[in-house]
């Protein structure tokens, strides 16, 4: 039976903290922000953005202030690529592009978005035996895939993709840190454990939040709440070695890794799914907060609702077998539609799936996308109306752009917003009554336009097009193509490296240490730097950089015209 002695001593200064817990002592950077007692939210020092959110450590709307000017830093976590995509996932990550969207065009803040693929993991390892191919393998096409439907989704990419399996050392580093710092133990099986209770009085910030399911229980867990930081191997499992032996990351490690390595000791905003709130996001904080030492790791953790079909109460899950993909719904709507049957309810709401609730946002659209024709029509002089009174209209549209900034200032209130501008359009539409004759009627069709060009602009802002510009072709051969230079490039790396190898027999014989490599193995290394030269006619430029190399698909003339 483990014993822990529990002291908190706490030491304020301008600069640090002294917190002795089983009589050690660690230093925490970052008390100079606290403004709360603890286990607390503590209110960010920065710029205040003039907006507020919703913010689920506190359970209420705060105003949201950045710790840099004109900059916020935010982590999503991204997909676990072992199956398709379906409306759930894309319900969260078009709201989240529309929140993203808004920050960026309409209130000036360059969004440093940074997304996790999961690309190893118990789902991955069953689907790829299932399937009878490596589990890289069944990552990469899943997370083309993935990809492939964000962009027929008009989702802006995060400004980088961070693979986990790309991020093992930094995994394994991050984990001896937070042992280090006495918040981890090692088993004698080869696992690693986050020791909930070295931190009980401050885990459990989201705990009311989401599907409260912990980890199985597991031997060697010195208390159920303790969740995995390092997974032994077993038969069957990739693996990567490490100071407890061959594993692999739990779940939680991966993105408090990636975003850590990005971003620092402080992330402004996290996003994700409600179901994604605790355990993962909580153990995300635990996390941080013991690697880094400090009082508040991420500021604003901002969730939405689940999608869920019409008549159920369950979310929409491929567990549950409940699902429909992205790409079976865009055999039946648009990218545009769905836009709108997002914006139409605020992001941290629920959202119920049907036909009729589709056919609303479909109608929506259809509204926008008919005033757009008539109001051009009427300012080129082919529909012909009745006197306009100029004077209401742009009073109307200097009132609309006030009522729509305030709603998205307030938790990005996307449905009073676009009420706003459907109520424009409706204002616009009883001021377009046609006449058979206009003779001596003087027109007024640049308020016409500067409506239009509003509200075109707002729907650019909410990702959605109205002028229906398609992607060019070929983007699926491209990325297809874009796969098999990647595993070929990186068999190629596996190869060449090998061939590098130092032979320390004969280094050893030779006068002064000289390092000497293989001698049966230089074809090898002949046959890589041929490949190397061969592919670069083809367009695929790849460059050796000690022992890794990258790659490029070079852009033809005719693909850039």
């Amino acid at each position: 039976m483990r014993t822990v002695l529990w002291t908190h001593i706490w030491k304020c200064t301008s600069k640090y903290v002294v917190f002795n817990s089983s009589f050690r002592s660690v230093v925490s950077r970052h008390c100079s922000n606290a403004r709360s007692i603890e286990g607390k939210w503590l209110k960010p020092s920065g710029f205040d953005t003039g907006l507020k959110v919703y913010n689920s450590l506190t359970k209420k709307k705060e105003p949201l202030i950045l710790t840099e000017e004109g900059i916020a830093k935010w982590y999503s976590c991204g997909p676990t690529v072992y199956d398709h995509a379906h409306l759930g996932h894309a319900c969260s990550y078009v709201r989240f592009d529309i929140l993203q969207r808004t920050l960026s065009k309409i209130f000036g803040i360059n969004v440093i978005h940074v997304m996790v693929i999961t690309d190893i993991d118990d789902k991955i390892i069953r689907r790829s035996l299932e399937e009878k191919v490596s589990p890289t393998v069944l990552a990469r096409m899943y997370e083309e895939d993935f990809k492939e439907d964000m962009l027929a989704l008009k989702v802006i990419p995060p400004v980088v993709y961070m693979r986990v399996t790309d991020n093992i050392p930094p995994i394994v580093a991050f984990i001896e840190r937070i042992i280090k710092n006495g918040h981890a133990y090692a088993t004698a099986t080869g696992d690693v454990y986050f020791d909930v209770g070295s931190i009980s009085h401050r885990y459990g910030k989201l705990m009311s939040m989401g599907e409260t399911v912990g980890e199985s229980e597991e031997t060697g867990k010195r208390d159920s709440r303790d969740f995995a930081l390092w997974k032994a191997a077993k038969p069957q499992e990739p693996f990567w070695e490490s100071p407890w032996g061959p594993g692999r990351p739990g779940w939680h490690i991966e993105c408090s890794t990636v975003a850590s390595s990005v971003f620092g000791s402080q992330l402004d905003i996290h996003s994700g799914g409600i179901d994604l709130a605790f355990p993962h996001h909580e153990n995300e904080i635990a996390q941080c907060e013991a690697h880094h030492q400090c009082q508040q790791w991420g500021n604003y953790f901002l969730h939405s609702g689940h999608l869920h079909l019409k008549g159920s109460a369950e979310k929409m899950s491929k567990s549950l077998k409940n699902y429909i993909t992205i790409k079976d719904f865009l055999q039946s709507y648009n990218a545009n539609e769905f836009r709108l049957f997002c914006l139409l309810t605020k992001y941290r709401s629920g959202i119920e799936y049907s036909d009729r609730s589709m056919s609303e946002a479909r109608s929506s659209l259809a509204t926008i996308s008919s005033f757009t024709h008539d109001a051009q029509a009427y300012m080129k002089g082919h529909l012909l109306c009745q006197p306009i009174d100029e004077a209401v209209l742009w009073q109307r549209l200097a009132s609309t752009q006030t009522t729509v900034r305030a709603a998205l200032a307030d938790d990005f209130d996307t449905p009073r917003a676009v009420d706003a501008i459907m109520t424009l359009i409706h204002q616009c539409n009883c001021q377009l009554q046609t006449v058979t004759k206009t003779t001596g009627v003087s027109r007024s069709p640049a308020v016409f336009g500067a409506v239009l060009g509003y509200i075109r602009d707002m729907m650019e802002v909410f990702g959605v097009d109205l002028l229906d510009r398609k992607d060019s072709g070929g983007a699926d051969g491209s990325r297809v193509l874009e796969t098999v230079v990647e595993q070929l490039v990186n068999f190629r790396s596996e190869v060449r490296n090998f061939a590098l190898e130092v032979d320390e027999s004969a280094a050893s014989g030779v006068q002064g240490g000289r390092k000497r490599l293989h001698a049966d193995r230089q074809p090898l290394l002949k046959a890589c730097d041929t490949l190397r030269k061969d592919l670069a006619p083809l367009g695929v430029n790849v460059k050796d950089r000690g022992r890794t190399s990258t790659w490029e698909i070079a852009r033809s003339r005719r693909d850039e015209d």
